[in-house]
């Protein structure tokens, strides 16, 4: 069994061979887990024609779908002829029963792994420098009246900060920044908030952003003729975006809206928007910074809001990942009995 979803003590009591190899769901493996789940199913079956490989996860199905298109290019390179038959069947339950992978990161990875298979990426192990990270357009977050009562652009606007993370560590969060909704663009400067160098990165990147904004909760009693509010600070998800550094090759990376994680999905993004990350081969600003933009507003506050890193206990307490529901082992059971 190889299971893709976070680790299940129930899994384990049930099976003596499981294969720990699971990620946070709605995000891509890690290009090496990858590598290791397709080299590890290869290696599995390889050994004995009866053999079957069980892959399980919870909640979604795209980790499924991830793992089965990437093995579909693993066996059709390093597998044998005879093994035709099987990939057909594959793509067909890839069809069938898991559908088109939904976030363009999961897409972006399969074709990393495919481009490093087939020799069309060469890997680049030099580690990378990000210096500023501009968004085109203004993401529509904010309602159509202000948090006093006062009007605001119809057009919206957002408070944004934005979240690195380097291999699921949290490496920089940005301050906020008011934008309003007629900016054509903002652009957070990274390497400025570090006395002019960048930020290393280096391996499986995740950059998201976050809309910063309030959720009044009532106070005092219900029946009191004059209630009043207190604001709760919460944040919402703009758009994420995955991706390796071995695969980058220019100083200069985009992601149209297609290619932005829930962004893609999300009309309140401009569908004319896209992000850049601009990047230094090393850690002096050397290349030229990106054109200037109008000012935005920017609030450095400490911040518990935006100090809070959503990756910093992979165990995760979701229930679609915990422990409480062993129907699906029982079906590993069956299936294995067959």
């Amino acid at each position: 069994v190889f299971n893709l979803s976070e680790p299940r003590r129930v899994t384990r009591s049930h099976h003596e061979r499981v294969r720990e190899l699971g990620w946070p769901a709605d995000l891509a493996p890690p290009l090496e887990r990858l590598c290791s789940v397709c080299k590890d199913i290869e290696s599995w079956l390889s050994e004995d024609s009866h053999r079957i490989a069980v892959i399980h996860a919870r909640g979604s199905k795209d980790r499924i779908g991830v793992v089965i298109a990437a093995y579909m290019h693993y066996s059709s390179i390093c597998g044998s002829a005879d093994q035709a038959l099987d990939r057909f069947a594959m793509s067909r339950y890839l069809e069938d029963k898991v559908g088109d992978l939904e976030q363009p990161s999961h897409k972006r990875y399969v074709e990393y792994f495919s481009g490093l298979l087939s020799g069309s990426i060469r890997i680049n192990s030099a580690p990378l420098y990000l210096t500023h990270v501009t968004v085109l357009g203004a993401p529509a977050f904010e309602p159509a009246e202000g948090r006093d009562g006062g009007s605001v652009d119809a057009a919206g606007g957002c408070r944004a900060f934005i979240k690195v993370y380097e291999g699921l560590i949290p490496v920089y969060t940005s301050g906020v920044y008011s934008v309003c909704g007629g900016t054509r663009q903002f652009t957070v400067n990274v390497a400025g908030e570090r006395q002019r160098r960048g930020l290393q990165l280096r391996g499986d990147i995740l950059l998201k952003c976050y809309h910063r904004h309030y959720h009044p909760v009532p106070t005092g009693s219900p029946s009191s003729p004059v209630a009043s509010a207190a604001e709760h600070p919460q944040r919402e998800l703009i758009f994420a975006c995955q991706f390796h550094t071995c695969a980058v090759t220019d100083y200069t990376l985009s992601f149209t809206r297609q290619e932005l994680d829930f962004a893609c999905s999300d009309l309140r993004f401009p569908l004319d928007g896209a992000v850049e990350l601009h990047f230094s081969a090393t850690p002096e600003v050397r290349l030229p910074s990106p054109a200037p933009t109008p000012a935005v507003p920017v609030d450095t506050t400490d911040d518990p809001v935006t100090r809070w890193d959503s990756y910093e206990n992979l165990t995760m307490g979701s229930p679609l990942d915990g422990d409480t529901d062993i129907e699906d082992i029982n079906d590993v059971d069956r299936i294995c009995e067959q």
